[in-house]
């Protein structure tokens, strides 16, 4: 074990990094930096405390290399990350006490548990003398100033939109300049050092498609905003919807990952311009994070029971069989098929399709949003307690500010409409590629001639529709009306 160190004004100080990974914009580091104290930098993933949120093997992956991207970074200042894995209530304190650390400092964090676990800390840390220092990083505003004139918190975008823009945003901070570190010996805490290795899959390792496809890490981040500023900010308003082009900005892994903070990207794009319609929607996207945010913070059921009180005695619906579909891109569906099929492969959905296929899973298939929101946790390199929830709530209809129930996406028309020359479906779905029109968005509409020049024989090289869409749309408005 590493002696004690004496408690003199060069003992250290601890900056815990968790969903915040990159060294710019980081309020806490920032701090820590402002005592003048050699920093011991820390990365706990913690596995062991109940009820806490578990990463998804997708995230898992991001995580790997979004770490090997901070230890670069940390190492280019002469220091280093160390990396822990166990429970951070007796690791974290456990560093303290052995380092003769007096202060710790981190973000806030939004679950409840997670919440009620930085307390714990914070008062198993204060036993020994020392205290935290938290601050808010992942988030624009803290979620306690954004109140209505009765003091309570807004329920509603639209009016928490309104009351959010007369606040005053913090600039984002650049990265230290200087960063001086304590030395900690390897020994220390051995342990329960984290095996880099055991977060990437081995047998299979079916990461190919998100390696081919993403480069987690700060750097990449921020290059992926810049390019989103030239290239498709100004016709975001449209492009957005578009399934079968690159028009999102495709930031929301970094910004789960805390690569780039919201506040660097609330400010590239006021400096772009915000009074651009394609800035002005995208904003209000930044907008909806922060709601889903605030909504976690005050309302810490968001994640597993519906908000509308109405929907818990929605009748869902119980079939592995269909669920299994639908998670493979099995459901005969194209449109549906296709995003499910890129999610499995890219670990990301086109924002559209996230909204089709979660539609089709809690109306035409009526099976309860938390089964939809779990798979998307796994499967999502930008899965995020509080936006996963709060999306799926609002498809499904049963949040505070969601969607009606009985809007139901028709899976043909939004094809037609946001996948015009079907070039999302052939290339997710690519034993369709040769139908073109109605057929390839209703291959079991399409005459025999059709099907069979464009060598798609169903129920064998494509499935038959697991659910007639009328009937599904029926049965769901019938559940819907029993509540």
């Amino acid at each position: 074990m590493l002696a004690r160190a004496s408690q003199t004004k060069e003992s250290p100080v601890i900056v815990w990094f968790r969903d915040d990974l990159r060294l710019a914009d980081h309020p806490a580091l920032q701090a820590a930096v402002e005592t003048g104290r050699p920093l011991i930098c820390v990365y706990v993933l913690d596995d062991e405390t109940p009820a806490l949120h578990r990463l998804g093997a997708a995230s898992r992956w991001w995580l790997h290399g979004a770490l090997a991207e901070l230890r670069k970074s940390l190492a280019q200042h002469h220091g280093a990350l160390l990396m822990l894995h166990g429970s951070a209530e007796t690791l974290i304190p456990a560093l303290a006490k052995e380092t003769g650390s007096n202060c710790v400092f981190w973000h806030h964090r939004f679950h409840a548990k997670e919440r009620e676990q930085d307390d714990r800390i914070a008062d198993a840390l204060s036993k020994n003398g020392a205290s935290v220092t938290a601050e808010w990083g992942t988030v624009l505003l803290d979620p306690e100033r954004v109140r209505t004139k009765e003091e309570k918190f807004y329920r509603v975008f639209t009016a928490f939109w309104k009351a959010f823009q007369l606040q005053d945003v913090p600039d984002p901070v650049d990265a230290p300049s200087h960063l001086s570190f304590y030395p900690v010996e390897s020994e220390l805490l051995s342990d329960h050092r984290l095996d880099e290795q055991a977060l990437l899959p081995t047998q299979p390792d079916w990461a190919a498609g998100l390696r081919s496809h993403w480069e987690p890490g700060e750097t990449e981040g921020q290059e992926h905003l810049e390019d989103f500023l030239k290239h498709d900010c100004t016709r975001y308003g449209t492009g957005r919807d578009e399934l079968g082009r690159e028009g999102t900005s495709r930031l929301s892994p970094y910004l789960a990952s805390g690569a780039v903070s919201p506040r660097q990207v609330w400010d590239a794009i006021q400096r772009k311009g915000a009074s651009e319609e394609g800035a002005r929607i995208f904003l209000s996207e930044i907008g909806w994070r922060e709601f889903a945010k605030y909504t976690l913070f005050h309302q810490p059921l968001l994640p597993e029971t519906s908000l509308n009180q109405k929907f818990s005695s929605m009748s869902w619906r119980t079939s592995q069989t269909d669920l299994e579909a639908w998670q493979q891109g099995r459901t005969g569906i194209p449109v549906v098929d296709a995003g499910m099929r890129q999610l499995w492969v890219t670990g990301w959905m086109h924002n559209r399709a996230r909204m089709i296929v979660g539609s089709f899973l809690t109306k035409h298939l009526l099976i309860d949003w938390r089964e939809g929101e779990a798979w998307f946790r796994d499967t999502l390199v930008d899965a995020d307690w509080a936006s996963n929830a709060m999306n799926w709530q609002w498809v499904a209809g049963t949040g505070i500010d969601a969607a009606p129930f009985f809007r139901i996406f028709n899976p043909t028309r939004q094809g037609v409409k946001f996948d015009p020359d079907g070039d999302y479906i052939r290339q997710w779905v690519p034993e369709l590629k040769k139908l073109s029109g109605k057929a390839l968005l209703e291959p079991w509409s399409a005459r025999e001639d059709e099907l069979r020049h464009a060598g798609v024989v169903l129920g064998k090289t494509y499935p038959r529709p697991i659910v007639e869409l009328q009937d599904g749309r029926d049965r769901a408005m019938k559940a819907f009306r029993s509540l």
